[in-house]
């Protein structure tokens, strides 16, 4: 197990834009905030959402598309560097008006409604390539 003891600095909440990019609008936060390593929070509704699951043999992601209305039950994730910008990698469960789940890597949705809290951390956090998971891991 990698780990280290991590400070926090700063708290926001936003409210996002409808008609906006869902994952883009956290993107968004971190940078006008100057967010280079975080945790956040978030909940709400999209009109649609792209999530992406990760093949752990082919090692590479399947996107799944969904068109339609969905509640944002829960959505968490944080923020570091990926390839000189700041990433929000984000999950989410995601609901329809019978109950059922679906739930994720939430790439992309157009959002309906929501809302953000976002805590910073000291200092910044990079993720780079993982040749064992195929992934893009903190160091």
């Amino acid at each position: 197990m990698h780990y280290r003891e991590v400070e926090t600095r700063r708290e926001f909440v936003a409210r996002m834009e409808t008609g906006a990019d869902w994952r883009e609008e956290i993107e968004t936060l971190a940078e006008a905030a100057e967010i280079d390593a975080g945790f956040f929070y978030a909940l709400g509704a999209v009109q649609d959402a792209e999530v992406l699951f990760y093949d752990q043999r082919e090692k590479e992601y399947e996107s799944v598309s969904f068109e339609e209305p969905l509640e944002v039950a829960a959505c968490m994730g944080n923020v570091s560097w990926l390839n000189a910008e700041r990433f929000a990698h984000t999950h989410a469960v995601l609901s329809r008006p019978s109950g059922q789940a679906i739930a994720g890597h939430l790439d992309s949705g157009t959002v309906f409604a929501g809302e953000c809290y976002m805590r910073e951390f000291e200092g910044e956090l990079v993720r780079e390539f993982d040749e064992t998971t195929g992934l893009d891991l903190w160091l």
